[in-house]
């Protein structure tokens, strides 16, 4: 039987269309070939020029890599491959069929469509359903990483159209030995969804990421960010200062037990807001279930299928991305170096 560490193996990917193009990255949908006319989609997410020479952005790229790894779970995006060609670096990585969480709130808000509070409840518990296992992650010795998200905002959060609520974009971060930081000297992440540290220039720990995933309930609910300012410094002010809403009286669906959850994960003081991701995913699912009957992956997965149809409409942001003709791109190659 042959060495298994020792098996030379090559493979090309083939790009079929470009999904979304970012500030510093481009991510494409891609087919992965192998032996015998083996073939699997995936998503390929590729440096973008500009900042091909940033030797700092090029080695967090890679730690954002080598991070998303080993972190394999059923709400985080997996991660396959690491390569790079003539001098680019790409990752390879499992392909969503659905939409982000940014591109789902306008197709409610196109459609007046409220999202029913047990699903904007299941779509957060998933949400700190990955959040919890990447928290506790620890390296091979079994001391935990550290590893804290920053960026919990809708585009980082997507929708497969058959349910599943996935976390993406570990790109800024911060984890224990991979991504270079200067966290207490730059602001990191989305200042709508920013936490009162990250917002205020402080060091973070994972309750950040729970304030931000507090962020993306509220606004499922209400339909919009009770934070978003005129400009990134004015949101950035909101979250320091604006008073947390009594949002029973904001939404009449909102009962007083969730409105307790959401004062929770939204407390400035961090000895009063959740203390893990496991305590603020138990008090979301305890809130659905324990009736003893509550939302799935498949009732998400029917709601959206309906509210899309065949998939996203035009008029959504980044809908140039999505709706590409099938075949655009293919050709181009991407020759993985052998492993």
């Amino acid at each position: 039987m042959p060495n298994l560490f020792t098996i030379q193996h090559e493979f090309r990917y083939e790009i079929v269309r470009k999904i979304f193009e970012g500030g510093m990255g481009v991510v494409y949908e891609a087919e992965q070939h192998g032996t015998r006319d083996f073939v699997k989609r995936i998503a390929i997410k590729v440096i973008r020029q500009s900042f091909a020479d940033q030797q700092m952005f090029i080695e967090n790229f890679i730690g954002e890599a080598k991070l998303v790894a080993d972190l394999i779970h059923t709400n985080i995006v997996q991660t396959y491959h690491l390569g790079e060609t003539r001098g680019v670096f790409f990752i390879a990585m499992e392909l969503i069929r659905g939409v982000n969480l940014e591109q789902f709130s306008d197709q409610l808000q196109l459609k007046r469509h409220p999202l029913p509070v047990e699903l904007a409840v299941f779509i957060t518990s998933r949400v700190a359903r990955g959040l919890a296992y990447a928290h506790a992650k620890t390296d091979p010795d079994g001391r935990t990483l550290g590893i804290v998200h920053r960026d919990v905002s809708p585009k980082n959060i997507m929708i497969a159209f058959e349910g599943d609520v996935k976390l993406t974009d570990f790109g800024i971060a911060k984890a224990r030995g991979f991504l270079q930081d200067n966290e207490g000297e730059v602001v990191a992440g989305k200042p709508d969804y920013m936490s009162p540290e990250q917002s205020d220039f402080q060091i973070t720990d994972q309750r950040s990421d729970l304030f931000s995933a507090g962020i993306v309930l509220a606004h499922l609910l209400l339909g919009s960010n009770i934070f978003k300012g005129s400009s990134p410094s004015e949101s950035r002010k909101r979250i320091l200062t604006l008073p947390i809403p009594d949002f029973t009286q904001a939404d009449k669906r909102i009962d007083q037990r969730l409105n307790d959850i959401l004062r929770r994960a939204l407390a400035r003081d961090l000895d009063s807001r959740y203390a893990t991701a496991d305590e603020f995913l138990f008090d979301l699912e305890h809130y659905i279930y324990h009736h003893g009957y509550g939302p799935t992956n498949e009732t998400l997965g029917k709601f959206i299928r309906e509210l899309f149809g065949q998939g996203p409409v035009k008029s959504l942001d980044q809908s140039k991305a999505l709706i590409l003709p099938a075949g655009h791109g293919v050709g181009t190659s991407i020759k993985a170096p052998a492993l």
